[in-house]
């Protein structure tokens, strides 16, 4: 019995590998998929790369790039998960509705990812597990969303909640780049206008003032100083700046790192409960789509949990599922994590009470998008002024440091 080295992804999307011995490519990928991967590729002793679901004897070449590492735009996953909606509740066989999407995708990397979700179709895979190749387009939530939808008989209905969803987390994405983009061209001005000032302006007045052979007062002392510690040691301060950057990085990108920083986010005066909002929306959004498919509550937590992108209130989830196990309702096991609003609290145990749980919480959810809409927007109302007041200070600083010695020389000699 010959051994296959196989490359598969496990249930949470990361890539594994390892080897395993069978009869023949066919009967090894199945004994990979019983050990709960999705095989993506095996090599057989001869060195011969052999897809899953290829016929035995028949060699592929292995890509030099994994498929999934080619990503496709959200929006592109949007309109097709939309159109396969459409096709599929208009009573097109999946096959052929896959056919059709094929022709009219503009995308190479998206057509390239149907092809192959296609060929798993035709050789028996649930569409699910077809799409589950490919995890950075469609993730977890996406995935199992469609296999609720097989597993119920209303695939069509599922996919049309599931773009819904898409497109409300892109509209939320645009909503926040969109309030954040003039703020941040400001500052960029400021930071350069500042700067310009300090190591290209200042530094040529310098010898001038100094000429002027009277005191120079308190704040032409300071900018001087300030101008003469930035021209001496500009890459000494460079160097920092990026190590300090670079040790922040590596920092947030270990697990500690990254829990202090995203509770010290929600704690941020003003920003916190815009932020705090932001992942209470995510989440019972996420759990109410998922709910609303037929998964059950334990795994829709579990990828609600990953939706949410902060580790604080992700650890509550853990809490919560905890304490579901041991019996306790959605609604109680919320209010004990005191993580989550009242408001999200309240409306789960009105849900749970009423037996219409995964509609409150969509409600909830679009009510917190409402008020988040409207602290964004007071948040940039808020913003602006005070960063064009804080430059203004500045250049003020810089223009007032500048002429207060010409001015006290020009007093000296009238006098």
């Amino acid at each position: 019995m010959p051994d296959y080295s196989y490359q598969a992804l496990d249930r949470s999307g990361a890539a594994v590998s390892g080897v395993i011995q069978a009869d023949n490519p066919e009967l090894g990928a199945e004994r990979v998929r019983a050990l709960g991967l999705f095989p993506m590729a095996l090599n057989v002793a001869a060195g011969r790369q052999v897809e899953p679901g290829a016929k035995a004897g028949k060699a592929v070449a292995a890509a030099p790039v994994l498929p999934w590492q080619r990503g496709v735009g959200r929006m592109e996953v949007v309109l097709f998960t939309r159109q396969l909606a459409d096709l599929v509740g208009a009573g097109l066989p999946l096959d052929r509705a896959l056919t059709v999407l094929i022709k009219q995708a503009q995308s190479f990397g998206l057509r390239e990812r149907l092809t192959r979700v296609q060929e798993e179709v035709r050789a028996g895979r649930p569409l699910s597990e077809a799409l589950a190749f490919y995890p950075r387009d469609f993730p977890r939530l996406y995935v199992n969303m469609v296999q609720a939808g097989e597993t119920a008989g209303q695939l069509a209905e599922v996919l049309e909640r599931l773009a819904g969803y898409l497109e409300r987390e892109i509209t939320r994405r645009s909503q926040v780049v969109s309030a954040l983009t003039y703020p941040v061209v400001l500052v960029v001005v400021a930071v350069s206008a500042v700067s310009f000032l300090l190591t290209f302006v200042v530094p040529r007045l310098a010898g001038v003032l100094k000429d002027l052979h009277t005191a120079l007062p308190l704040p032409t002392v300071i900018l001087l100083s300030i101008t003469g510690f930035l021209t001496s040691y500009w890459r000494q301060l460079l160097v920092g700046i990026a190590a300090a950057v670079f040790g922040t990085r590596r920092y947030l990108a270990t697990p500690a790192g990254q829990a202090a920083w995203d509770g010290f986010k929600l704690r941020i005066p003003l920003v916190g409960g815009l932020l705090g909002r932001i992942v209470a929306s995510r989440f019972v959004r996420s759990l109410g789509t998922m709910l609303t498919g037929g998964v059950p509550i334990l795994e829709s937590l579990e990828i609600a949990r990953d939706a949410v992108g902060n580790v604080s209130t992700a650890r509550a989830v853990d809490r919560i599922k905890d304490s579901i196990r041991q019996g306790e309702s959605l609604a109680e096991a919320m209010e004990s994590t005191d993580a989550f609003l009242p408001i999200v609290v309240h409306m789960a145990g009105v849900g749970e009470e009423t037996g219409r749980l995964p509609a409150m919480l969509v409600r909830t959810a679009d009510s917190l998008d409402f008020e988040i809409d409207g602290q964004i927007r007071r948040l940039v109302t808020l913003i602006e002024p005070v960063i064009v007041v804080v430059m203004g200070v500045v250049v003020g600083f810089i223009v007032l440091s500048i002429l207060l010695p010409i001015f006290e020389a020009n007093m000296a000699v009238g006098k």
